[in-house]
C-alpha cells in the first residue's frame, strides 16, 4: 500500500491503538470502567497510546486513506472503525450487549448514533459511501437495531493487506507490465491518457472514460498500464460482464470500491464491438465515475466515452529501434558480422508487428541467434503475424521449390523478379529512400494468367517458399456477398489482417471479384463500382505480395492491369515441358518400372492434370502391390480424360505398348 517498509507494522500499531481507545470509550459509556482515578488513568493511557502510534506513522494510516478516498464524514469514519473493532477486539461485543441491555452483542447503527460523536442519520442511506460501496453490511432487523458488519475486503484493507476482491476475480485478468520501455509513439499516448487520472481516484469528481482503438489489443493494454503508473490494471472482456441487473450492480459497486481503495484502472475489452457488447459497455460507463478504459479494434460509437485515442502499431523506425535495443547483445556478437542487423531491417520492412509482439518475440529462444543470420527472428515474426489471417483465409504451407516448377525461361525470370522486389524492399524503400519520396504503392502485386492446371497456384507457393512467407488462399465464396458493402467489408478485414505480416495473398480465379467495372444503370452498379475502386486503392497500399490468378485475362478491368507490377502468362506446356513435369512428378520414394517421360509427355494435358494422373496411378500400383508402370498411368489417364470429357487418342498413347 505504501513504499515505506515500516508503514505496515506502524499501521497495525495505529489500528490496534484506535480500536483500544474506542473500546475504552465504549466501556466508559456503559459504566464498565473503574471509578476514577483508575478509570481515568485507563482512558488517558489509551489516548496516549493512540497519539504515540499516530506520531510514529510514516504515512497516513489505511483508515484515513479510505476516509479521504470516499469522502467519509467524521461520524462515518468512526462508525466504520466501530465495525472493525467488533471484528478485531473480543471485548467490544460484550460492551455492546451491556449498552443495549443484552439485546445485541454487536455494533449497530442505533448504538453508533448513541455513543459516537457528531452522529447523523444519513450515514447509512443507500447513496452514502458506507452502503453504496459495500463498506459495511447490515443484518436482518430494523435499521437502528440490525447488526452491522464490516466487509471482509475492507477489513483487510484497514490492516494493510491489499489484494483483489475474490468476488471480482472470476471476471478480471491482471494486465502485466512488460519490462520493455514503450516506444515514443505509444509513450506519448500513455501520457495523454493518464492526464485526467488523479492518484488516488475519488468518486467526486468522476473520471471521464477513455476509448482506445487500434489493431493490437496488447498494445492498447500496454498504453493503459503505462498511463496507470504504479496503479494496478485489470482487464475484463465485454462478453464476460455480468448479465443480470443485480449481478451488474454488485460488480459495479465492488469494482468502484476497488478503484477508489487501490487506484486500480479497469480495461473493458470489446473483441468484436457488436451491439450487445456496446450496450453492456455503455451501461457500465453511464453508472461509474471510476477510471475505465474501453479497448476495441475500431472507434466504437459509445455514448459517454469521453476521450478517444488511436493506438497504432509503432512506426517502422521505432520497430527497428525496438528490435535492435532488445537484441543488442546478439547484433554486436562478432559471429553476427552485421547479418542480424540487416535481417532486422528486412523483417521490419516485411512484418508490421506491434510493440507487444516484438517485446514477447525478442525474449523467445532463437530470436537473436547470430549464427543463423537472424533466420530465427524472421520465423518468429512470421508466426506472430498469422493470428488474424488464419480466421479469414486458408493457409498453405509452402513446400514446392523452383525445380518443381516447369515454365519457359521468360516466365521463370519474371517470377524471380517478383522475389527480388519483395526481398529488396528494405534496401530500396528504406536505405535508398523511396518510401519517403512516395509512401504509396509499396506493395507488390502480380497477375498470373493462364489455363487451368498450368501452374499458377504452384508458382505462388514457390514464390512464398523462396521468400519465407506464408501463403494464404482467399476463399472467394466467403468474400463475395450479394449484400451491398459486405464484399468490401470482407476484403478490408483480409487486407488489414494481412498487413501485419505481409503474407502472400492468392486470389484464385480473381476475375469473379476484380471484373470490369460496369456502366452505372442502378444503385447496385454504383455500389459495385465503389467496391472496385476501394480494391484498387487497397492493393496499392498493401505492403505484401498480392497474387491474382485468372483463366481469362480479358475479364479484368484495365485499371487493375495498370496498377499491377507484374503480369505472368502461364502457357499450356508443350510436349518437352510435359515430359519434364513427368520426370519430376513422382517422389523419389515411389517404385517405378519402365516409365518413359518422353512418351508420357505425349498426353496433351496441363501440369495439374499430370499430377492427378500420377497420383491415381500410384494408388493403382499400390493396390496391386506393383511398381508404378505405364499400364497404371494409362488406366489413370483414361479416368482423368473421362473427368475432362475428352477422348484419349491413339496419338497420345502411341508407342506405349
Amino acid at each position: 500500500m505504501t513504499g515505506d517498509a515500516g508503514w505496515l507494522p506502524a499501521n497495525h500499531r495505529w489500528l490496534a491503538a484506535a480500536v483500544s481507545r474506542l473500546e475504552v470509550r465504549l466501556r466508559q459509556r456503559a459504566g464498565l470502567l473503574p471509578e476514577p482515578p483508575d478509570g481515568g488513568d485507563e482512558l488517558a493511557a489509551a489516548e496516549a497510546a493512540f497519539r504515540s502510534a499516530a506520531e510514529a506513522m510514516p504515512a497516513p494510516p489505511a483508515l484515513d486513506r479510505l476516509a479521504a478516498a470516499f469522502g467519509l464524514t467524521g461520524f462515518e469514519r468512526e462508525l466504520l472503525l466501530f465495525t472493525a473493532a467488533d471484528e478485531l477486539d473480543v471485548q467490544v461485543g460484550p460492551v455492546c450487549a451491556a449498552l443495549t441491555g443484552g439485546q445485541l452483542a454487536a455494533a449497530s447503527f442505533g448504538l453508533a448514533l448513541a455513543v459516537l460523536d457528531q452522529p447523523h442519520w444519513s450515514a447509512l442511506t443507500p447513496d452514502r459511501p458506507l452502503r453504496r460501496y459495500r463498506l459495511v453490511g447490515m443484518g436482518e432487523g430494523r435499521l437502528t437495531g440490525a447488526p452491522l458488519r464490516i466487509d471482509e475486503q475492507v477489513l483487510h484493507y484497514l490492516l494493510g493487506i491489499v489484494q483483489l476482491d475474490r468476488r471480482l476475480s472470476p471476471y478480471l485478468v491482471p494486465v502485466r507490465v512488460r519490462p520493455v520501455p514503450l516506444p515514443e509513439s505509444l509513450a506519448g499516448l500513455a501520457r495523454q491518457v493518464g492526464q485526467g487520472w488523479s492518484a488516488p481516484a475519488t468518486p467526486d469528481p468522476p473520471v471521464p472514460p477513455v476509448l482506445l482503438y487500434g489493431p493490437e489489443p496488447q498494445d492498447r493494454w500496454a498504453v493503459v498500464a503505462a498511463a496507470a503508473g504504479d496503479r494496478p490494471v485489470y482487464a475484463v472482456a465485454a462478453p464476460e460482464l455480468p448479465g443480470g441487473a443485480e449481478d451488474q450492480e454488485s460488480f459495479l459497486r465492488l469494482w468502484e470500491r476497488e478503484a477508489y481503495l487501490t487506484g486500480a484502472v479497469l480495461v473493458v475489452d470489446c473483441p468484436d464491438g457488436g451491439p450487445e457488447q456496446r450496450q453492456a459497455v455503455a451501461g457500465l460507463l453511464a453508472r461509474t465515475g471510476a477510471p475505465v478504459v474501453v479497448s476495441a479494434a475500431d472507434p466504437l460509437p459509445l455514448p459517454g466515452a469521453g476521450r478517444r485515442y488511436e493506438v497504432g502499431r509503432p512506426p517502422r523506425d521505432e520497430q527497428r529501434a525496438l528490435w535492435r535495443g532488445l537484441l543488442a547483445g546478439a547484433a554486436a556478437a562478432p559471429s553476427g558480422n552485421g547479418r542480424l542487423a540487416r535481417r532486422i531491417d528486412e523483417a521490419t520492412m516485411q512484418f508490421d508487428l506491434g510493440y507487444a509482439d516484438i517485446a514477447d518475440a525478442a525474449g523467445e529462444d532463437g530470436a537473436g541467434e547470430s549464427g543463423d543470420g537472424g533466420a530465427g527472428l524472421w520465423q518468429l515474426c512470421r508466426l506472430r503475424s498469422r493470428s488474424g489471417l488464419d480466421r479469414l483465409a486458408h493457409r498453405v504451407e509452402p513446400r514446392a521449390s523452383w525445380p518443381d516448377l516447369v515454365l519457359p525461361a521468360d516466365q521463370a525470370a519474371i517470377l524471380r523478379d517478383i522475389v527480388a522486389h519483395v526481398r529488396g524492399r528494405a534496401k530500396v524503400y528504406h536505405e535508398w529512400g523511396f518510401e519517403r519520396v512516395s509512401p504509396r504503392g509499396l506493395g507488390v502485386s502480380a497477375l498470373f494468367t493462364g489455363g487451368s492446371g498450368t501452374g499458377k497456384t504452384l508458382a505462388a507457393e514457390v514464390v512464398a517458399g523462396e521468400l519465407g512467407l506464408d501463403l494464404y488462399c482467399i476463399d472467394l465464396s466467403a468474400v463475395v456477398s450479394k449484400y451491398i458493402g459486405e464484399t468490401e467489408k470482407n476484403l478490408r478485414s483480409i487486407f488489414e489482417a494481412a498487413d501485419k505480416g505481409g503474407a502472400v495473398l492468392l486470389f484464385d480465379e480473381a476475375d469473379a471479384l476484380y471484373g470490369k467495372r460496369t456502366e452505372v444503370r442502378d444503385s447496385h452498379d454504383r455500389y459495385a463500382n465503389i467496391e472496385v475502386s476501394f480494391l484498387l486503392q487497397r492493393m496499392e497500399t498493401y505492403r505484401g505480395l498480392a497474387v491474382l490468378t485468372t483463366n481469362l485475362r480479358s475479364a479484368l478491368d484495365p485499371a487493375f492491369l495498370r496498377r499491377l507490377r507484374f503480369v505472368v502468362q502461364f502457357p499450356f506446356p508443350d510436349q518437352r515441358q510435359r515430359a519434364d513435369i513427368w520426370r519430376r512428378v513422382f517422389p523419389p520414394e515411389v517404385p517405378t518400372a519402365g516409365l518413359d517421360p518422353v512418351r508420357l509427355g505425349q498426353l496433351n494435358v496441363a501440369g495439374g492434370n499430370i499430377r492427378n494422373i500420377a497420383l491415381r496411378a500410384a494408388f493403382l500400383a499400390a493396390d496391386a502391390g506393383e511398381p508404378v508402370g505405364m499400364r497404371h498411368v494409362l488406366r489413370a489417364a483414361r479416368s482423368e480424360y473421362a473427368k475432362l470429357d475428352r477422348p484419349l487418342t491413339a496419338v497420345e498413347t502411341g508407342g506405349w505398348e
